[in-house]
């Protein structure tokens, strides 16, 4: 007889215990109505991820700790207790540390729990701080319908050894994993090889299910599949939306197979991804934060004209705020690019000139050059905030990575605001992006929401007569290139040069990059979809003497 599972990709929010209790409630029931024996959900969904350093708190453990056992009963008494449930939460104290565990719910009870040994303690991740890691010799293997299904977490199937290797003789018919893995470029290939590679260890089918959602400057992208125990892809939920993802192990051992009608979501493209991730990433951090609208500053470029789509496609083009904010260096067509802009995504569009603002400041100060340029920036700001203070959105900084890496922003003035969608979009992939949302617009049969214009003009902060991006940085092919491999790939100069790098542009961008640290530590958050992103991946001392040299 098959036994059929369900992986219950979901969207929970860090803290909210009962929302998120009510969320399992509901995915469950929807599961077992659909035939499922087993429901199997993301790591840590009980109480959001990543708790961070509120798992330390006592009082949140014992909350976390009551809610679990409620949620058994709840199961119970909802008519879903027949149905075994394995999902994430927080445990017990283990020398004086929480832990995270996989418990596995069933007649009304916690049944059985199992405890993330290998905890990951790099890149965005300090569990190894936070958390007591379980023993390695301490395996849970669930009973359900005749077969045996083992449970591990997420960084346990990362690294060799552990519960899983102890599981290789333990005749598993599957491994359950639980997982809050977030998204980076290109990083759904690396998940599906990993899991390849333990099926064929185990000799078993191999249920990912991942976590959906924004989380501060994380996105959790789904991407929840099954593969057999060859290592072949059976199954998968599609990215950046809760789905539930139904399976039948059959009872002569075979592959996992699907429902009939059931096809694996078309593949997309990685552009396509990381446009979806910052949307995603936005809509939950407006959401979650309790904001209903955004506003940000329209110039016509690029960079506002994306982050501005993606406020549309996020939370709705009603919801924006878009103000035009001229000054006496703003071109005729910027002006136009920005109206337009608003027209096509239906913002709320204000025009406030800035010149009086800012002459008013210039009698009164003996300012020029640099320090002028800026005054018009954070006049802007002034504007922003005062909206955003006396109207209630949340304000969108509309810089992004490329610029942040180098300092090309003003402090208190573009680099404004509560939330950044570009902060780890380098310049080369705002155009990318830009491109393929009107694309898509495109070939949906709708007005692309970005003019062509904003595209493809040169790029340009407007702050004084006739100024090019190009005036005081290398162009932007270049630039990313070098950001590159200086950021992402952590190379020094000497190996910068070996890549053919020229030495005068490296050593201009090298210089740019190691005194804009201050200015990145006041940078808002901002969704991370690269391997390395500025904040919890890349993390540097402001005062720093060291300087790379060949």
């Amino acid at each position: 007889m098959e036994l059929r599972i369900a992986l219950a990709q979901v969207n929970s929010a860090v803290g909210d215990l009962d929302a998120n209790a009510a969320a399992v409630r509901a995915v469950t029931a929807r599961a077992v109505a659909a035939g499922a024996d087993v429901v199997l959900l993301p790591e840590m969904v009980l109480t959001g991820y990543p708790v961070e350093d509120l798992a330390l708190r006592g009082s949140f453990q014992r909350a976390a700790a009551a809610r679990l056992e409620t949620l058994a009963a709840e199961l119970a008494a909802d008519g879903l207790g027949a149905a075994t449930v394995v999902l994430g939460s927080l445990g017990t104290a283990r020398a004086e540390r929480p832990t995270n565990v996989a418990a596995v719910l069933r007649g009304g009870a916690v049944e059985a729990v199992y405890t993330k040994h290998h905890l990951p303690n790099y890149g965005v991740f300090d569990e190894y701080r936070i958390f007591a890691p379980g023993d390695p010799h301490d395996v849970v293997v669930v009973e359900a319908g005749g077969r045996r299904l083992g449970v591990a977490i997420c960084e346990d199937i990362w690294v060799d050894g552990g519960p899983v290797a102890e599981m290789a003789d333990d005749g598993l018919d599957a491994l359950l994993v639980l997982n809050g893995s977030p998204y980076e470029f290109g990083k759904g290939a690396v998940r599906r090889r990993l899991a390849r590679d333990r099926a064929r260890q185990l000799g078993c089918p191999v249920l990912y299910v991942n976590l959906v959602g924004g989380q501060d400057d994380l996105v959790f992208d789904g991407h929840s599949f099954v593969v057999d125990a060859a290592g072949d892809l059976v199954a998968a939920s599609p990215g950046f939306v809760e789905d539930l993802l139904l399976v039948a192990l059959p009872g002569d051992g075979g592959a996992p197979t699907t429902p009939a009608g059931y096809a694996l979501p078309p593949e997309r493209s990685d552009i396509a991804q990381m446009y979806e991730a910052i949307v995603l990433g936005l809509r939950d951090y407006v959401r979650k934060n309790g904001f209903e609208k955004v506003v940000l500053g329209l110039s016509g470029g690029i960079d506002s004209a994306l982050v501005a789509a993606v406020a549309a496609d996020a939370i709705g083009g009603e919801n924006v705020v878009g103000i035009s904010m001229p000054s006496r260096y703003s071109s005729d067509h910027s002006r136009d690019d920005a109206a337009d802009l608003a027209r096509r995504i239906g913002a709320d569009y204000r025009v406030r000139p800035i010149g009086p603002m800012v002459e008013a400041f210039l009698a009164e100060m003996d300012i020029t050059g640099v320090a002028e340029e800026n005054l018009q920036a954070r006049v802007r700001a002034v504007v922003l905030m005062a909206v955003s203070n006396s109207e209630g959105p949340l304000l969108l900084a509309t810089g992004n990575k490329s610029e942040l890496a180098v300092g090309y922003s003003t402090v208190y003035g573009d680099a404004a605001g509560g939330y950044a969608p570009l902060k780890d979009v380098l310049k080369t992939h705002v155009w990318e992006l830009a491109r393929w949302r009107n694309e898509a617009a495109a070939a949906a049969g709708e007005e692309p929401p970005i003019p062509w214009s904003s595209i493809e003009k040169a790029p340009s902060a407007e702050l004084r007569p006739d100024q090019k991006d190009s005036d005081s940085l290398p162009d932007y092919d270049l630039l990313d290139d070098v950001l590159e491999g200086y950021v992402e790939r952590s190379l020094g100069r000497e190996e910068l040069l070996d890549s053919g790098f020229d030495p005068e542009t490296v050593e201009l961008v090298l210089r740019l990059v190691d005194r804009a640290e201050w200015k990145r530590r006041q940078y808002p958050l901002g969704p991370k979809v690269t391997a390395v992103a500025f904040g919890r991946d890349r993390r540097l001392p402001v005062t720093n003497r060291w300087r790379e040299r060949l």
